[in-house]
């Protein structure tokens, strides 16, 4: 007998923007969800229409995309939450209209729109659900109310039925719903072979994220600053774009550090892979992440990552054994890392092939296969 048609609805806050004929969305959800929507029949994305910024957009490639329609939304200032009581209702119907529609109902969390996803999704307890909750899932760190609702609604066993919670890493005392996930960047055939790195010469550091406050590229500038200061030969490498741009610009003059600091703003991936077949290290000092990627892809190549101690980072790094954990003051985490220098040659290598070697099981690959399971099964 024929399977039914899978008739797979994305919930998102991530907005979908139709220009010259195509859909647009943020570049690295687009890539994703196209793998997802390889194993659906039919595809529908519940959206806002319109973002209030710019962002990094691409086209969607998988083709036949239909779209339900609602106004963007936020609860960060009065006249927005006003606008937001009066959008209420219209939101809510859409969201019941799309999930009549499906027979898989796909939510990208955290983010407004799941939130009040999660609440309708109790409407409809025999339909197949997922969630890839993309943020921070630590129950012990500190997140908004509207993230933590949501996790409480997903996470709870009675109030979402027949769905599974994609989170990043490994937490102890979760419901049987709560399954861990993973991202990747790189495929199986860019795999390379582990190659030995001189610790003793110039120091290659590589930053790869948003130069805004949550991902903290100040703090980045100061620790190879200070290491610089200290006599260690030290080189940073930083990739993207965003407000602070400018100002961390400013901050490397300050330092007269343009021979040592390279800012490239956002680039391709091809070239901030090459930039990291030969990196020491890449460096992350995030306030919170989910996977993060810019992370995983420096260890695919045997950069060492240096983390603060958020999310399931500890997790990936081992606990310091596959990676350096620092602490958000700059003192600390110059001090950390100067030890770890000190370990030498041997050590550091050891830590880089550890590195090297956790990363690359996670491949796009094997990316979609875990896709493919969860849309249609083993």
């Amino acid at each position: 007998m024929k399977n039914k048609r899978t008739k797979f609805l994305v919930v998102t806050y991530t907005p979908l923007i139709k220009k010259e004929g195509e859909y647009y969305s943020y570049s690295p959800y687009v890539d994703e969800m196209d793998m997802w929507f390889s194993f659906a029949d039919e595809y529908r994305i519940l959206s806002p229409d319109s973002y209030p910024t710019d962002f990094l957009s691409k086209p969607f490639q998988s083709k036949n995309i239909k779209g339900y329609r609602i106004p963007f939304i936020a609860f960060n200032s009065f006249s927005r939450i006003i606008k937001g009581i009066v959008l209420l209702p219209f939101v809510i119907f859409q969201i019941f209209r799309a999930m009549f529609w499906a027979n898989h109902i796909h939510f990208r969390s955290p983010g407004n729109i799941t939130l009040i996803g999660a609440v309708v999704q109790i409407f409809f307890p025999f339909k197949k659900k997922s969630v890839k909750y993309a943020g921070n899932w630590d129950p012990n760190s500190k997140q908004p109310l509207s993230y933590r609702v949501q996790k409480a609604i997903f996470r709870n066993t009675i109030l979402s039925k027949n769905i599974n919670v994609l989170v990043y890493g490994e937490w102890p005392n979760e419901t049987s719903n709560v399954v861990p996930f993973m991202s990747a960047t790189y495929r199986e055939s860019e795999k390379q072979p582990f190659k030995h790195r001189d610790f003793n010469g110039r120091l290659k550091f590589v930053f790869i994220g948003a130069m805004v406050v949550g991902k903290r590229p100040k703090l980045t500038v100061q620790i190879v600053q200070k290491l610089l200061d200290n006599g260690i030969d030290a080189e940073l490498h930083m990739f993207g774009d965003g407000d602070l741009i400018e100002e961390i610009r400013e901050l490397v003059k300050h330092y007269n550090l343009q021979d040592r600091i390279h800012i490239y703003g956002n680039r391709d991936k091809s070239e901030i892979k090459q930039c990291l077949l030969d990196a020491h290290f890449s460096i992350l000092p995030s306030k919170s992440e989910g996977w993060p990627k810019a992370i995983a892809e420096g260890m695919f190549f045997g950069a060492i990552p240096i983390s603060t101690k958020i999310s399931c980072l500890p997790w990936i790094l081992d606990y310091g054994k596959r990676g350096i954990l620092i602490d958000e003051d700059l003192n600390e985490a110059f001090s950390v890392i100067l030890n770890e220098l000190r370990k030498g040659n041997d050590y550091l290598n050891t830590m880089s092939k550890k590195a090297q070697d956790w990363a690359q099981q996670y491949t796009l690959d094997r990316l979609e296969q875990e896709i493919k399971k969860v849309v249609i099964g083993d």
